[in-house]
């Protein structure tokens, strides 16, 4: 199957099903999203038994989760990314983390792709909230082949998880052998100029920056993060003291994210020059993707220039 050619939603609903068929205690676990999610139909029709609708009460949702998971089963609770964080963050912490109860909570349209629903629904903090929470492992795939990989991980490890997920199709970064490590950033691309940092949605637009770069004779390493927690220090810090430079790039507010995740890190081990490129401190709107890259400053083009006066600089 061509996965890449399916929304993310899509390959989540597919994946979830491989995942029922192979263990009965998968379950699927909605707030009245299902569609938004890519889980109904095609996961009510193939397991009605493990799919509860526990309507439009999210905070409920990652309660049942929690006592779900108590009881053995692998709860993959979704929604709107603003409402499975922002929404629970309670139950979230006491519930899920704090019990160390084994919830998948999978935040859907994260950033800039809630575009039509504006303001109130586009969620630029969830990176931030939800990995200063003891315990939460959280994740961010940036194409269908490391999400499939991903969810198997999930499904197969004990630990909370938060997880963000993209609803419509992204660009092709890896295939059918790829292996998910929440211990490792992957390189896409060697190189030593410059290190240019980013996670889920952003990654996507990175290796054809990283590649005209190349031809104005600047030399990017791309280090993608699937897991903004637990954090892949030694990778991160190699790449730094290499390159001297980083630049991070990410669909979420610049505090507390990736961005603030690779701060921390290099700040304390290995100071270097940083840019962070994301949401600057501020609200959404409803908006077109360009609209809003254009505004804060962190498409494909703003990278690139981002990259190519941090090279410069040192």
């Amino acid at each position: 199957m061509n996965w890449h050619e399916m929304e993310m939603r899509a390959v989540y609903g597919e994946t979830l099903i491989e995942l029922m068929d192979e263990n009965p205690n998968v379950l699927c676990v909605e707030a009245d999203l299902s569609k938004a999610s890519g889980t109904n139909p095609k996961v009510i029709q193939k397991h009605p038994d493990k799919f509860v609708n526990c309507g439009v009460a999210e905070a409920n949702m990652i309660s049942i989760g929690a006592g779900l998971a108590k009881e053995g089963k692998i709860p993959f609770c979704a929604s709107f990314s603003c409402f499975a964080s922002r929404r629970v963050y309670d139950q979230a912490t006491i519930s899920v983390a704090y019990a160390n109860n084994n919830v998948k909570i999978v935040g859907t349209a994260p950033g800039i792709t809630q575009g039509p629903n504006g303001g109130t629904h586009m969620c630029f903090q969830d990176l931030a909230i939800m990995r200063i929470i003891p315990n939460m492992h959280v994740y961010s795939p940036c194409d269908v082949y490391e999400l499939r990989a991903m969810m198997k991980y999930m499904a197969s490890h004990k630990h909370p998880v938060y997880m963000q997920l993209i609803r419509p199709k992204v660009g092709k970064i890896f295939d059918d052998s790829y292996v998910f490590n929440p211990e490792k950033a992957v390189v896409l691309r060697e190189g030593t100029d410059l290190t240019l940092v980013s996670t889920g949605y952003m990654t996507q637009f990175t290796p054809q920056v990283a590649a005209e770069l190349e031809k104005k004779g600047i030399s990017v390493e791309l280090l993608h993060y699937p897991s903004v927690k637990p954090l892949d220090e030694k990778t991160l810090i190699a790449s730094a003291r290499k390159t001297g430079a980083v630049v991070t790039v990410e669909n979420q507010n610049i505090l507390g994210g990736l961005g603030g995740a690779v701060c921390e890190v290099l700040s304390e081990k290995y100071p270097v020059k940083i840019k962070r490129l994301g949401i600057p401190d501020r609200f959404g709107e409803v908006a077109t993707e360009k609209y809003l890259f254009d505004k804060h400053g962190f498409g494909p083009e703003h990278i690139a220039e981002a990259c190519r006066k941090m090279a410069h600089s040192i």
